[in-house]
């Protein structure tokens, strides 16, 4: 079995049209196949520059998002978003399992659902679009992705305001009664963990958030809570 997807839908995906459809091929090329057919041409070295873009741009983002936050919660945030177990999201939306021209074993063992084949096509592919194209081709293409992740988290200002208080007061003046928080997710190793809480009023969910601890969630969910009600005045 080959690779079902073609080049033009996948480029519609990404948003971006190559000049070099070579190395689109190359970003999406697994060892075992260029083995096979003993061409030399995998992605790895392109998986390796895309690391190192991602790694970046993701960097650059989290800088000018959260300017108050220290080395240490910028780089728990890094972590997160540069994971495997974030990045085989990416990689599942835009499906690139379809893409993937994988060796015969590989195909037989499920290679286009392995998570470290779809990460590493998924770097591959931000190297292709870094040569191709220069810094900002793939820079759109992750703020598509983490731009609404990092939207969801408590920025510095629901550190130090209490939202769960101001959305408790909000609630009882509009007679709408109390609300409860409740743990969504928890994502990342240990030390890395990125926690997802949802607000939750009169059994629906009105809102969520994420931080780097419980309480931070909360509070970002209480933020978004506060926001969307005032968004209804």
């Amino acid at each position: 079995m080959s690779a079902v997807g073609s080049f033009e839908a996948l480029e519609s995906e990404l948003g971006y049209h190559f000049h070099d459809a070579a190395l689109l091929l190359k970003s999406l090329t697994h060892s075992s196949h260029a083995h096979e057919k003993r061409t030399g041409e995998d992605n790895e070295q392109l998986e390796f520059l895309g690391d190192a873009v991602l790694g970046f741009v993701v960097s650059d983002f989290l800088c000018r998002a959260y300017p108050d936050f220290s080395e240490g919660q910028l780089s728990k945030l890094k972590g997160f978003f540069v994971s495997a177990a974030n990045l085989v999201k990416y990689a599942e939306q835009l499906n690139l399992g379809s893409y993937l021209h994988l060796g015969k074993g590989e195909e037989k063992t499920g290679g286009r659902a392995k998570q470290a084949l779809l990460v590493d096509a998924f770097e591959a592919i931000l190297g292709a679009m870094y040569i191709d194209g220069g810094l900002d081709v793939p820079r759109q293409l992750i703020a598509r992705f983490v731009g609404t992740q990092i939207a969801e988290i408590g920025g510095a200002t629901s550190q130090v305001m209490d939202f769960k208080t101001a959305l408790q007061e909000v609630l009882q003046k509009r007679g709408l009664g109390p609300c409860r928080y409740v743990l969504a997710g928890e994502e990342g190793p240990s030390h890395q963990k990125l926690f997802t809480v949802e607000v939750e009023l009169n059994g629906a969910i009105v809102a969520s958030g994420m931080g780097l601890t419980k309480r931070a969630a909360e509070q970002a969910a209480a933020q978004q809570a506060l926001e969307d009600l005032q968004q209804h005045d």
